[in-house]
C-alpha cells in the first residue's frame, strides 16, 4: 500500500511534513513488514483544520444521509474484510483463524450495530414546552492501540459518524496499516473531505499534540492507565470531554457449584486468546480454597494443550506478542512470580521449545497466588494466568475488587440467579456470566482506573452528542 508513508487528510493522501519513519515489526519473524511516517504537531493542525471546516456542513447532514453512508462504508468494508485480517495478522502477530473469525469481523459488526442504533434513534423530544436536542459534540480525536485495532477504531468512528461529528484519527505506530486500509475503506465509501481524517505518529508526539488541541472537542482514547492519566492531563486546560477505555485485572469468580473440568479449561483458553493481549482477559482466577489443587491441576492439562506457533501455521491458538519490549515485560512478570512464592504449575520463562525467533511467549500458569503480588494486581497483557483461593462468597467479592480497575469481570455458578446476585457486587463495567461473550450492542467501558464513558451500540452514539435545551419552544 503506497499510502503506509501519506496521512489521509481533507480527502486527499497527502505528504507528512516531515520525512521520518518508524519500522513496522512482525512479530512472528522480527522482521520488517515496511514502515510507516511519522507525523508532527504540524500534520495534526492541518488535520484538525480540515475537520473543523468539514464539521459546519457534516453536523447538519440529515439522519437520513448518515445512515446511507454507513450503509456505503459496510458494504466497502465487507468487500476488503480479508485484506483487514490478513494485514492485523502481520502486524500484530494475531493467528489468522482469529484475524479472520474475531478481529476483522468486530470491525464490522461495530459497524453494523451503530446502524441499526441510529436508524432508531431520537434525537429530539420534548419536555413540557422545552424542545430537547441531542446535537455532536463536535471534532473529536481519536487514540488508538495495537491489541484489537479495527475494534477500537470502528467502535468510536462508527458511532462519531452517526452523530454527525468529524475527527482525527492517531492509531498505534506498533500496528497502523489496518488503520490506512481503513482510511481506504472511508475513502471508497464516500465519506465527505475532511470529515474522517488520519495522521500517524507516536505518543509524545501527536498524541499529545491531539489531545491538548484547542479545536479538539471531545478526545477518545484506548490504552493504558498510565498514558490515559496523560491524555486527561493534556485535555484539561481546554476543558474538552474525555472518554476512555484504559487497563484492566478482571476477576473470574469460580463457585463451588460450577462444573469445573468444563469452566477452568475454557476460561485458560479464553485467557490466552490474542496472546493474552485483551483487556478484558479474565486473569484471576477465584477458586474456593478447598479446590485449588483441583482447578490447578485442570488449568496445568488445559494450558499444555494450546498450540503456540506462527500465525500462518493451522491450529496455532497463540501468536507472538506484539513487540520485544511487551515479551521483556511479561517475562519480567513471570520472573515477579516465582520471586513472590507464587507456585508455578506450567509455563514460565523464555519461549516455547522450538520457536527461536518471534516474541512467544509459554501459556503460563500460577497457582496459590496472594492479592498483594504483582502478577495479581499489574496488567500483564499476556498468557499469563494467576490463580488465587478464596473463602467465601464475601471474601470473593472482596478480593474481585481489591484492584484499582474495573473493566470486567467473570462469574461462573450452576445457579444463574446466584451469579446474577455477585455480579451486582462487583465493581466492574461488564460482568460476564458462565462464558457469556462481549456483546456489541451493551455499553462497554470501566469502573476506577479502568475509564470513563461507555463504547458500543446506543451508549457509544450517546458519547458523541451534546444536549441542547430550547425553553419555550412549543408555548
Amino acid at each position: 500500500m503506497g499510502n503506509r508513508t501519506r496521512f489521509y487528510i481533507n480527502g486527499e493522501w497527502v505528504k507528512p511534513s516531515t520525512d521520518q519513519t518508524a519500522d513496522v515489526i512482525n512479530p512472528a519473524t522480527e522482521e520488517v513488514i515496511d514502515c510507516v511516517a511519522m507525523g508532527s504537531p504540524k500534520d495534526l493542525d492541518k488535520a484538525v483544520a480540515a475537520a473543523k471546516m468539514a464539521f459546519v456542513s457534516y453536523s447538519r447532514t440529515t439522519q437520513k444521509e448518515r445512515v446511507e453512508l454507513l450503509e456505503e462504508i459496510i458494504e466497502h468494508y465487507r468487500s476488503r474484510m480479508a485484506d483487514m485480517a490478513e494485514t492485523i495478522s502481520e502486524e500484530m502477530g494475531a493467528p489468522r483463524n482469529l484475524a479472520h473469525s474475531q478481529q476483522a469481523p468486530m470491525g464490522l459488526d461495530h459497524l453494523v450495530t451503530t446502524l441499526d442504533v441510529l436508524r432508531a434513534f431520537k434525537f429530539e423530544e420534548d419536555i413540557g414546552s422545552s424542545r430537547v436536542i441531542r446535537e455532536p459534540v463536535g471534532v473529536c480525536g481519536f487514540i488508538t492501540p495495537w491489541n484489537w485495532p479495527i475494534n477500537q477504531i470502528t467502535c468510536k468512528v462508527a458511532p462519531a459518524l452517526a452523530a454527525g461529528c468529524t475527527m482525527v484519527l492517531k492509531p498505534s505506530e506498533i500496528a497502523p496499516f489496518n488503520a490506512v486500509l481503513f482510511a481506504e475503506i472511508l475513502d471508497a465509501a464516500g465519506v465527505p473531505a475532511g470529515v474522517f481524517n488520519l495522521v500517524q505518529g507516536d505518543g509524545p508526539t501527536v498524541g499529545t499534540a491531539l489531545s491538548s488541541h484547542p479545536d479538539i472537542d471531545m478526545v477518545s482514547f484506548t490504552g493504558s492507565t498510565r498514558a490515559g492519566v496523560e491524555v486527561a492531563r493534556n485535555a484539561a486546560p481546554t476543558v474538552k470531554r474525555v472518554a476512555q477505555e484504559l487497563g484492566g485485572k478482571s476477576a473470574n469468580v469460580l463457585l463451588e457449584d460450577a462444573d469445573f473440568e468444563k469452566v477452568v479449561a475454557r476460561d485458560v483458553s479464553r485467557l490466552c486468546t490474542n496472546s493474552g493481549q485483551s483487556c478484558i482477559a479474565p486473569s484471576r482466577m477465584l477458586i474456593p480454597r478447598q479446590r485449588m489443587n483441583e482447578a490447578a491441576s485442570i488449568a496445568r492439562k488445559a494450558a499444555e494443550k494450546i498450540k503456540v506457533g506462527h500465525p500462518d501455521v493451522a491450529g496455532t491458538k497463540i501468536g507472538p506478542v506484539v513487540s520485544k519490549s511487551q515479551f521483556e515485560r511479561i517475562q519480567n512478570l513471570i520472573r515477579s512470580g516465582i520471586d513472590e512464592g507464587a507456585r508455578l504449575v506450567t509455563g514460565g520463562l523464555g519461549r516455547p521449545e522450538g520457536l527461536s525467533v518471534g516474541f512467544y511467549v509459554k501459556p503460563t500458569v500460577f497457582s496459590h497466588v496472594t492479592n498483594d503480588m504483582r502478577i495479581a494486581q499489574q496488567e500483564i497483557f499476556g498468557p499469563v494466568l494467576s490463580m488465587i483461593s478464596y473463602v467465601d462468597e464475601e471474601d470473593a467479592v472482596q478480593i474481585a475488587n481489591d484492584t484499582v480497575y474495573g473493566l470486567s469481570g467473570y462469574i461462573s455458578s450452576g445457579d444463574p440467579a446466584r451469579a446474577r446476585t455477585i455480579a451486582r457486587h462487583l465493581r466492574a463495567g461488564s460482568i460476564y456470566l458462565n462464558g457469556a461473550l462481549p456483546d456489541s450492542r451493551a455499553p462497554f467501558g470501566g469502573y476506577k482506573q479502568s475509564g470513563n464513558g461507555r463504547e458500543w451500540g446506543r451508549y457509544g452514539l450517546e458519547e458523541f452528542l451534546e444536549t441542547k435545551a430550547v425553553v419555550g419552544y412549543s408555548s
